[in-house]
């Protein structure tokens, strides 16, 4: 974009503040009041296309058998001692059951009785309510929370102990750790940046600054995020009011920081305060408008994505980081423009400029040897992204999405000492007439003998029909735990390939249950991996060719910022799966990876090759060029990064496997991205490149009139 179109925006900005924060609060004021509750699904199948067999097997059962009755929450009774369960500890487990039905809690329908497992070491009672759906789904949860008050009242003082699992109750959990983790995610972000600018900047204004406005900011984000899910009728995971919480204020402080750098330069230079302010916002304002489109654009493209977790998420990340950047050339202007220095208040180190040695010094060094700096960084990324081959995915997003330590999840371990892996949750096969003639038994009995020799099927039970008689469903008990690669092979392979082939003549098999929708997941992000990836890495490409003017640099530039995904997941991998010991990653990690390392790291790369051009415009060689780019954009780019690696991290403190794994991820992949890509790998390359990196735009060659050049640095020098 023309500067002179974000020189005209400063001026409008600076001299008309009030109006600029009057609009701001407006804005929030209305958003915040009319916008609806961000609706929340941990459900997999809530996120499938509907042609997909597990979400087809699913319509079938409920249209065949609307009556069936499936548990929303299964209360299980121990012993506390571990121990079998006695006869008076049945007793007491009946009359617990009793006294629960008869106090009729909201949304209740039934407590039926408990059952004991064929072991003896738990019995189990389901409960019967509505089913979920979005409307209800807060006041189940909150009758959940209920009879979870009253179940714990009349088992104390037992030798039991007793806890509920199940849709419901996963969705409680699910809500609870995410109001949680919100709060120490955000706290922990908050906390981080605070620290971090203050030490940059040694002034406690400037170190709130971004905590308030960026407060302000991401509740308009949010409204606005909860409008465009509603209107779409999209979900969202449990986990997106987290990563929504550092995305915003990670971003946001970096754009911040980029502005208030050049600020400060420009107060040093000698402008007054208004002047240096729209000063700023003309030169920064096109690099940050350039980051930000690349971020918007690649959160946009997982729009393109089947699986419905990233289709939300996408269009949401880009609604957060276009407000934040909007907020960065206009709200955060105008309130600097009212402060004036005094936003520095009480160091006056902002009037001396830092000398920046160590950056320099590095600058130099990659200047001297660009070949040694690209050849070291080049392989420390190829070392790490080894890891790989030991990738492994999990598809149990429910209970990746909370902590261990929640009930639902502590009840499901109980339940399962009692109860094969594979009878926690059974898959279902469905056959269906497809001519309207009614099933025959005998074929009937044929198919479920053909599943009953499937390898990897434990029991299948006898075929329930439905009224019509025009459908049969037969209840497949799998060896293994339903969330297991081994149940997914079972599934996926052998499992669907019998029940399609031993169809009898005139119907159709349809493989449906939670082990199923992990099958059809394992699809979709293979096609999604097909499809983002390369549409992501192209529409970044064409930002990064119109912004540097350039055919040949984003080619280095995107094959670099691949380097640093592939570490990323490597790494990850390695610690997760080989140090941790965890069986896998949550699958969806290798796409987010992909969108904010490639995406957030891309900022840093514009940053630095912006410099590097603006070096070679000024006439140094190609290796003065990548020594002085480093040194004077080195320091931004290292505070920045520390900054938003920190915010990303901090996700890593909310108390789940899902953002555990993914806070480590993004964190890892924003500091390789600024220390490895950004600060050695990129210049390297480009100074072997040499003038050959800016063409056709000749980035290399020296505008007229020239521009004096001003070093940017930050507080870190």
């Amino acid at each position: 974009m023309d500067k002179g179109v974000f020189a005209r925006l400063g001026r409008l900005v600076v001299h008309r503040p009030w109006w600029v924060i009057g609009a701001w609060v407006l804005l929030a004021v209305v958003v915040i009041a009319t916008a609806p509750a961000l609706p929340k699904s941990t459900d997999e199948s809530d996120a499938l296309p509907r042609d997909y067999e597990s979400i087809q097997a699913a319509t079938l059962g409920q249209q065949a058998f609307p009556s069936a009755f499936t548990p929303s929450m299964i209360i299980v009774f121990e012993r506390a001692d571990g121990a079998a369960l006695s006869t008076q500890d049945s007793a007491k487990v009946n009359q617990v059951v009793t006294d629960l039905g008869n106090k009729h809690l909201p949304d209740v329908e039934a407590v039926l009785p408990a059952q004991p497992s064929p072991n003896n070491l738990v019995q189990l009672s389901a409960v019967k309510m509505p089913q979920v759906s979005g409307p209800n789904a807060q006041e189940l949860t909150k009758s959940a929370k209920a009879l979870r008050t009253e179940l714990q009242t009349l088992v104390a003082g037992s030798d039991l102990k007793a806890g509920t699992t199940g849709t419901v109750a996963q969705q409680l959990d699910s809500q609870e750790s995410s109001s949680d983790s919100d709060a120490i995610v955000g706290i922990a972000t908050v906390l981080l940046i605070l620290v971090l600018l203050l030490v940059i900047f040694r002034s406690p204004i400037i170190a709130l600054l971004p905590i308030v406005l960026i407060g302000v900011v991401s509740q308009v984000a949010n409204g606005l995020i909860s409008w465009i899910v509603k209107l779409f009728g999209m979900q969202a995971d449990s986990s997106i009011s987290s990563i929504l919480i550092v995305v915003l204020f990670g971003v946001g402080t970096d754009y911040i920081l980029f502005l208030m750098f050049r600020y400060r330069e420009r107060l040093r230079a000698g402008d007054e305060p208004k002047q240096a302010m729209v000063t700023a916002v003309s030169r920064v304002g096109e690099a940050i408008t350039s980051a930000a489109a690349v971020v918007v654009i690649a959160f946009l493209t997982m729009a393109l994505s089947s699986f419905g977790f990233f289709r939300s998420m996408g269009p949401s990340l880009a609604i957060a980081v276009a407000v934040t950047l909007l907020a960065g050339l206009t709200l955060v202007p105008a309130v600097v423009s009212l402060l004036g220095t005094k936003v520095f208040w009480p160091s006056k180190a902002w009037r001396r400029e830092p000398e920046a040695a160590r950056f320099a010094a590095v600058g130099r060094a990659v200047g001297r040897r660009p070949a040694l700096f690209a050849a070291v960084s080049g392989v420390v990324m190829v070392a790490l992204a080894i890891g790989l081959v030991n990738f492994n995915p999990t598809f149990d997003l429910a209970s990746g999405s909370m902590p261990d330590t929640a009930e639902s999840q502590v009840a499901m371990k109980s339940l399962e000492k009692g109860l094969p892996p594979g009878a926690t949750s059974p898959t279902n096969v469905y056959v269906h007439s497809e001519n309207g003639a009614p099933l025959n038994q005998a074929s009937l009995a044929g198919f479920g003998n053909d599943l009953k020799g499937v390898p990897g099927v434990g029991q299948v039970g006898q075929p329930q029909l439905s009224k019509d008689g025009l459908t049969a469903n037969y209840s497949v008990t799998l060896t293994a735990d339903p969330a297991s690669d081994a149940a997914i092979g079972t599934v996926s392979g052998p499992l669907r390939d019998t029940a399609h082939a031993s169809a009898p003549p005139g119907t159709k098999a349809l493989v449906g249950g939670v082990t199923a929708v992990y099958v059809d997941i394992q699809a979709t992000m293979n096609r999604d991996y097909r499809v983002v990836f390369p549409v992501a890495a192209v529409l970044i490409m064409l930002v990064l060719g119109l912004m540097l003017r350039s055919v040949v640099s984003p080619w280095y530039v995107m094959a670099s910022v691949g380097l640093g995904f592939a570490a990323t997941l490597g790494a990850t991998t390695w610690l997760f799966q080989g140090i941790v010991g965890e069986s896998g990653l949550i699958f969806m990690i290798p796409l987010i990876i992909y969108m904010f390392v490639v995406a957030l790291g891309t900022d840093y790369n514009i940053l630095m090759m912006a410099r590097l051009r603006e070096e070679a415009k000024a006439g140094k060689s190609p290796r003065e060029a990548a020594a002085l780019a480093i040194r004077h954009t080195g320091p931004t780019i290292a505070a920045a990064g520390v900054i938003l690696a920190g915010s990303l991290g901090a996700l890593m403190l909310a108390g789940n496997a899902l953002l555990a794994e993914m806070g480590f991820a993004l964190a890892f992949g924003i500091l390789v991205a600024a220390f490895v890509m950004a600060m050695f790998f990129v210049p390297s390359l480009t100074a072997l490149v040499g003038r050959a990196a800016w063409w056709p735009g000749h980035g290399d060659r020296a505008e007229a009139p020239a521009e004096p050049r001003e070093p940017v640095h930050s507080g870190l020098g």
